[in-house]
């Protein structure tokens, strides 16, 4: 676990380095971003609680990015473990793997391929909702568990290609109903996306 606990670290040092709590509104938070965040904790532990051995938990984390970007996406994820310790009774250890390998590891991917979509792609409403809220997703989200797989074994009773199987599902599904959610605030709550801007998406006449 020596790793996991490093890469805590860093992780929040560089949040709270940033100190993202300026970019929030006086008024508080949007609550679109209090409900995602209520949700992880759901999602992460799928697998504990689900009936079926295949099925793995999705991370969310790519979805915190765009609405709230890597700093606070990353801060409010500690909160994610610490519900799953207090309230979903996971062990510390478990559940500061959880929140590296289903947190910080897909919101960091999210936050590079979206670094890379950005100055690589045209700056386009649909470039934004394909790029960064889906297929964004999608890579994040899979790269995330194979990283996983490379770092812990498989669960009881599965193989590793069960394991990226069930991780590529997940991906699949998260990236689809991120996407799905980031088309309906771009059309009409952008100001709940904090990585998106009108001015740069929206083609110029």
């Amino acid at each position: 676990m020596v790793l996991e606990w490093l890469c805590i670290a860093l992780s929040i040092s560089a949040a709270l380095a940033s100190r993202p709590w300026r970019a929030v509104p006086a008024s508080g938070p949007p609550w679109v971003w209090l409900v995602v965040w209520s949700v992880l904790p759901v999602l992460w532990s799928a697998d504990r609680h689900g009936a079926a051995s295949l099925l793995q938990p999705w991370s969310g984390a790519s979805l915190l990015v765009l609405l709230a970007g890597w700093p606070l996406a990353t801060l409010a994820l500690v909160l994610v473990a610490v519900a799953l310790v207090l309230l979903g009774g996971f062990g510390i250890d478990d559940a500061a793997a959880r929140l590296v390998w289903l947190g910080f590891v897909p919101a960091s991917l999210a936050l590079v391929l979206g670094a890379i979509a950005r100055r690589w792609l045209p700056h386009h409403l649909f470039v934004y909702i394909f790029a960064r809220g889906f297929f964004g997703t999608v890579l994040a989200a899979a790269l995330a568990g194979a990283l996983t797989l490379w770092r812990h074994d498989a669960a009881s009773g599965l193989t590793a290609g069960d394991l990226l199987l069930g991780r590529w599902l997940a991906a699949w599904g998260e990236a689809i109903v991120t996407g799905m959610l980031v088309a309906i605030f771009v059309a009409f709550r952008p100001h709940w996306l904090a990585t998106y801007s009108d001015t740069l998406y929206l083609p110029r006449r």
